[in-house]
């Protein structure tokens, strides 16, 4: 950069920041403003012609006050003039003001464009940086359209000084993001990834940037890009210090370059030329063991710019995911930083091993490191590092330690912070339902996970739970029991009230042979609940008690007079009024046997990937699932329609009203979905 001379000083907008910082108030700041606005508006308009000095000072002036937060409506066209001075202080100041005021509508773009193409053309190295560095803060699509093609040349060009050929590489890479449509390299492709052979690093680094970027948009136009990569980085992990002295940063060589080209090799698979992919291998290994070295300084710096390169390194290990032996050393290294007294270093250890718990190769390593993460549960005072801890227990858990994981979980789950315990809740519903060999367990486990958070099982956790129930015979016993003896408790969460009024409405006759869960104490312990519920879990009740007429007639008189009452005949909310009216209706006019028609046994669930698991990768609010089982219910209830068609007119009405109830009876739908339904057929 040229020097300053003493005379660019600019010793009247000194002045002026100084008077606004003096300001006692906004309203003498406001009143200093509007009146250096109008002087300087009175200069910019007056007969007398500015020289440059003047120019700079008062549009610098204009910057800083729209800075302060005040709309500016004039002097582009004077920093539009400053453009064309030889002068680099002018020059650079109406570059600046341009940056930062002029937007990509104005109708100054066109002689803007001009001065940048004049300045680019100039062969300056100087006002070429200035005008690549305009075009890359501005960014807009008419430079864009402009400079695109023209950028990629001076680039490539073989006598573009070093620090031009910097700022071209990150204007295009700034082009690029802006309007990846326009930046097409073509002929330019070989001869910009030939940058990263430069002498000068700085080129290096920031073509680098440039050629990941273009190499995720087109990976094959770059692939010879791989090999040149892997020669770079290997000459860097191999040398010493001192051959770098310019690009050493605390004792590691070329750290933000290193970086970047390890994240240019993520574009890619390993190398398929065994050489290059043994060379890859040994910077891998090198970068290991360099790890494993004891500091050669205390400085905070030193170890950030080390673990940088580490931390790089063992990602593209993770993504080649194909050296059994780089994963176990990268696994283990990362198991020293779980008890790091560094934060940042023990999240990014719990991070990147999740990721290798997914490879073949690494997740029994992964899994040593067990009791290490379940303290980390345990003792961490991060709240993120708790959440990363969660999610390395979720990916490292499988059948050999299932259990153990989701009881630590469980454990958790009571002291957890409010914003993770809602996914940490949905993590042990997969996994208790993933891994369950013993469904009992299957079964303790959600009621548990609805006592201690309640409030954050979601719909499709207590869905789940009940179409695993229904679809296996060998736990629907168990599942009665357990959820009879939870509903006990005196204080219940609504969710455990649907599961038990689900599950006792089926499966109540099962232990109904106990003198301890008799069918008048099992309606007696819902309906203890039923005040303390909301309208659809009262609504869902009302469904187990017409399933309980069914399966214990003995209580029919019981329930009757609960669903004759005023409460529920006349209940102000027209859902469970209509369901006691509809209810008390079926169970006194209808037979036995059609009761037992209507009413029997919800039918297997289809098999279907988990909507809890969907629920998950999602990371949304809870869903909705009842549609699908409002589907189930519907086949079932249209098979029970017609299966006493021969019958007479009256039983006909009434089985196809019970239709209609029974497809309530999955207890989640109103009425008025079905009403239509029922009307066509009642005229059939």
């Amino acid at each position: 950069m040229p020097a300053v001379s003493k005379g660019d000083g600019m010793r009247g907008l000194a002045v002026f920041i100084s008077d606004i910082r003096n300001c006692k108030s906004k309203e003498a700041e406001i009143k200093r403003i509007n009146k250096e606005l109008a002087n300087i508006r009175s200069k910019f308009k007056g007969d007398k012609a500015l020289d440059g000095y003047s120019k700079k000072k008062y549009v610098c002036k204009l910057l800083f006050i729209f800075l302060l937060g005040h709309d500016i409506d004039f002097g582009h066209m004077e920093a539009v003039n400053l453009l064309s001075s030889n002068k680099y202080t002018e020059k650079q100041i109406g570059y600046l003001f341009i940056s930062v005021l002029v937007n990509s509508n104005s109708d100054l773009i066109s002689l803007i464009n001009n001065a940048i193409k004049n300045d680019l053309s100039s062969r300056n190295p100087t006002f070429m940086n200035l005008a690549l560095h305009c075009i890359a803060n501005v960014g807009s699509r008419e430079m864009a359209e402009a400079f695109a093609a023209e950028v990629p040349r001076i680039l490539v060009a073989g006598d573009t000084m070093d620090s031009v050929k910097q700022s071209a590489a990150l204007c295009l890479l700034r082009l690029n993001r802006t309007s990846p449509d326009l930046v097409l390299m073509g002929e330019w492709t070989a001869r910009v990834v030939h940058l990263l052979n430069d002498q000068h690093l700085g080129v290096v680094t920031a073509a680098t940037s440039l050629i990941t970027t273009l190499a995720q948009k087109s990976p094959e136009d770059f692939k010879t890009s791989v090999s040149l990569a892997v020669a770079r980085l290997s000459r860097i992990v191999s040398s010493a210090s001192t051959d770098l002295q310019d690009y050493t940063y605390y004792f590691v060589a070329a750290p933000w370059l290193s970086v970047k080209l390890l994240r240019l090799l993520q574009c890619y698979p390993p190398p398929e030329d065994g050489a290059i992919r043994g060379r890859l291998t040994e910077c891998l290994e090198t970068i290991l063991n360099k790890a494993q070295e004891p500091p050669k300084s205390k400085k905070v710096q030193h170890s950030n710019a080390k673990n940088a390169v580490l931390f790089e390194a063992i990602s593209l290990i993770i993504h080649h995911d194909s050296e059994p032996t780089l994963l176990v050393r990268a696994c283990n290294q990362l198991g020293q930083f779980l008890q790091h007294r560094e934060t940042n270093l023990r999240y990014l250890a719990l991070e990147s091993m999740c990721t290798l718990a997914s490879s073949e190769f690494s997740h029994e390593a992964v899994k040593t490191h067990i009791e290490t993460v379940i303290n980390a549960l345990k003792s961490e005072r991060d709240v993120s590092v708790r959440q990363r801890a969660v999610d390395l227990l979720y990916a490292m858990c499988d059948r050999s330690n299932a259990k153990q994981i989701v009881a630590e979980m469980l454990s958790y789950l009571e002291t957890a912070d409010y914003s993770i315990r809602e996914e940490i809740v949905l993590k042990v519903a997969i996994l208790a339902e993933k891994y369950a060999v013993d469904y009992t367990w299957y079964v303790d486990t959600i009621l548990n996970l609805i006592r201690f958070a309640g409030d954050y099982v979601s719909d499709e956790v207590w869905y789940r739970v009940i179409q695993i129930v229904i679809n296996r015979d060998e736990v629907q016993g168990y599942a009665a029991k357990t959820v009879f003896e939870a509903l006990q408790a005196p204080a219940c969460h609504e969710n455990l009230v649907k599961v038990g009024g689900y599950i006792l409405g089926e499966f109540g006759n099962l232990i109904a042979g106990d003198s301890r869960s008799s069918p008048l104490i099992q309606f007696d312990l819902l309906h203890s609940k039923f005040h303390l519920c909301s309208v659809p879990t009262r609504a869902l009740l009302l469904s187990a008690y017409i399933k309980f007429i069914n399966l214990f007639p003995e209580v029919k008189g019981t329930i009757q007079e609960v669903l004759r009452s005023d409460s529920q005949l006349r209940n102000a909310d027209v859902e469970l009024q209509q369901r006691a009216v509809e209810y008390l209706r079926l169970s006194s006019i209808a037979s036995t046997d059609i009761l037992a028609t209507v009413l029997e046994e919800m039918p297997p669930f289809p098999e279907r990937e988990s909507s809890i698991l969907a629920k998950l990768k999602r990371k949304k609010g809870p869903g909705n699932l009842h549609p699908d089982l409002d589907e189930n219910r519907k086949e079932r209830s249209a098979n029970g329609g017609t299966a006493d068609h021969s019958s007479t007119t009256s039983n006909a009405k009434v089985l196809l009203l019970s239709c209609c109830l029974l497809i309530r009876a999955s207890y989640f739908c109103p009425f008025s979905v079905y009403i239509s339904y029922f009307l066509q057929n009642l005229g059939e």
